[in-house]
């Protein structure tokens, strides 16, 4: 019987029962099958709310697709609108303008959800 997961004993007891289902071959349609999807959803939403990652604060997502790519925060010079402002930016007196996000996506490919994050 399906039950919403309320506690950590019922999310281990509807992985349990997702480990046996997907150890059976399955039918489209079945009883059996519409269990997994109903349980999977219930599983994902869980986990939604107990592991809640949240996005890293724009400065540490740049710092991160830095050493990502080998480059140092120095390197950001060579993009225009940087040139005086690394040290400014790294210690926090100035924030990101929406202009040097720009550059930051599309240059080296830091996601937008991160630089506009709080």
């Amino acid at each position: 019987m399906l039950k919403p997961i309320k506690n950590k004993k019922h999310y281990e007891k509807a992985l349990e029962r997702i480990y046996v289902l997907m150890q059976k071959s399955l039918k489209s349609g079945s009883k059996e099958s519409d269990e997994l999807d109903i349980l999977s959803i219930l599983v994902e939403n869980n986990e939604k709310e107990r592991f809640l990652i949240e996005a890293p604060n724009p400065l540490e997502a740049v710092k991160f697709r830095l050493e990502q790519l080998g480059m140092k925060m120095s390197d950001l010079r060579c993009y225009p609108g940087y040139r005086s402002r690394v040290s400014e930016i790294l210690s926090g007196k100035r924030k990101l303008s929406l202009q040097m996000m720009r550059t930051l996506n599309d240059k080296l490919g830091v996601p937008e959800e991160s630089l506009l994050s709080e």
